[in-house]
């Protein structure tokens, strides 16, 4: 079995966008915002060319080549979210206890779920915004590990435990994931 030369990856970089690169740690700016990740544990080269970022590594095991690609999807996920930004739906279903939501802080506070007397909390990640219209609750941000953290805490608070799920079917559910952030 022969190894790879060369496992490469580039991503081109939009216009407004600007992508600063230092020592593997990598800024995306744009128009909604400024995403800063650290790729230091990969062993990788990472640059920018013209309007290009070129991620590749020389020789690479299996686990590497597999990060490079890894790495070109963080960067292209930071790209989308300071030029669009990112949004989750969740829908609030209840058959008969209905579940009041609000935000508090940095945390989403779920009451009266299934019947209980306790509120049950979720911790809102980072700089995602939490907002809630009557039987959906709208997650928006531009970093998408933020969002979809956010969303999977608020959907994992609202697990029916000791109970069968296919009978009790409350909780609050992922319904859409969308690029770009509405109003």
């Amino acid at each position: 079995m022969m190894r790879l030369l060369k496992a490469e990856k580039t991503i081109e970089i939009p216009e407004g966008v600007d992508v600063s690169i230092n020592k593997r740690v990598v800024t995306v700016s744009g128009e909604k915002g400024t995403l800063t990740r650290d790729f230091s544990h990969a062993s990788l080269l990472i640059c920018k060319e013209d309007r290009l970022v070129r991620i590749q590594s020389n020789w690479p095991r299996k686990k590497e080549a597999a990060t490079v690609g890894t790495v070109g999807s963080h960067i292209r996920n930071m790209i989308i979210g300071v030029t669009k930004g990112f949004t989750y739906k969740l829908k609030i279903v209840f058959s008969h206890f209905p579940i009041s939501v609000k935000v508090e802080g940095q945390n989403v506070e779920i009451a009266n779920f299934t019947g209980e007397r306790s509120q049950r909390s979720a911790k809102i990640r980072g700089n995602a915004k939490v907002s809630v219209q009557s039987d959906d609750v709208i997650i928006q941000g531009i970093s998408l590990e933020d969002v979809s953290q956010t969303a999977a805490n608020i959907e994992q608070a609202t697990k029916v435990k000791y109970k069968d799920p296919r009978v009790f079917l409350d909780g609050l559910y992922v319904y859409k994931r969308l690029e770009g952030m509405e109003k």
